[in-house]
């Protein structure tokens, strides 16, 4: 009898070990299938991820490759690209209702700001975020709807971390020139922290509505920065007045938000 029980523990051990490498091993493939599925759903533009990790040991892991497209109308190859973002978990959260995520650090994102035309507000990144407004609002789905979505789980987040962005600047507002602007770090903490966490939208509305600001902040002063060294060459080439007068026009532009 002694002998069958160790015999049915040392099964369940294994059983068990299998498990838990499997599970490892298919974790990096269901957040890639995630990203790829839920989130274009949520910004209505292509969502792409080279890979993934996850240990439901430790709870640590990474997102490789993360490429944001444009949504129709926009030219630039894409709207924000990602080399490496670092997160971690609650191991026991991740088969719960809730997942808690202790940390996501974005490292040095690229992010692309296209205008159309001269009017400033009128860009990629504000025409995503009334995509993702649309999807963090709209909460009648029956629960059915959201499990084939995969946008049951709801999140907590304690810490997301933005470090190292630089903002690719294209508008006509630049007359042919190119910029680029770096942004301070961003940080945003306690997110969901409540009984019923966020959605996956809610929690991407949240990110945009602070990154968004600083974005067209620093584009703004980058663009005013440009069009006032091209006036001032003009000025001097031709010594009129009506470059300027045409350049604070557009420096009253950049005021309107």
């Amino acid at each position: 009898m002694k002998k069958w029980i160790l015999r049915i523990a040392i099964a369940v051990v294994a059983l068990l070990v299998i498990a838990v490498v499997a599970a490892a091993m298919f974790m990096g493939s269901i957040i890639k299938k995630g990203v790829e599925t839920v989130g274009p759903t949520i910004t209505k533009t292509d969502m792409k991820l080279d890979g993934a990790s996850l240990s439901i040991l430790s709870g640590s892991g990474s997102i490789n490759g993360f490429v944001l497209g444009n949504p129709q109308g926009y030219s630039t190859p894409q709207a924000i690209k990602v080399g490496k973002v670092e997160l971690g978990v609650k191991p026991r959260s991740v088969f719960s209702e809730k997942v808690v995520v202790t940390h996501i650090r974005v490292e040095s994102p690229e992010i692309t700001l296209e205008t159309q035309g001269v009017n400033f507000t009128a860009n990629n990144l504000n025409s995503i975020l009334a995509n993702v407004q649309a999807a963090a609002g709209d909460r009648g789905k029956s629960s059915e709807q959201s499990k084939d979505s995969g946008a049951s789980k709801k999140l907590q987040v304690d810490e997301f971390l933005i470090t190292g962005a630089k903002v690719n600047i294209s508008s006509m507002l630049l007359g042919g020139k190119a910029a680029m602007v770096e942004l301070r770090e961003i940080r945003l903490q306690n997110l969901g922290s409540g009984p019923d966490g966020i959605t996956s939208a809610e929690l991407t509305k949240l990110v945009m509505d602070k990154l968004i600001p600083v974005v067209l902040e620093a584009s703004q002063e980058a663009i005013g920065n440009v069009s006032q060294q091209a006036s001032d060459l003009i000025k001097g080439a031709t010594g009129g007045t009506n470059v300027l007068d045409k350049a604070k026009g557009i420096g009253d532009l950049f005021k309107k938000k």
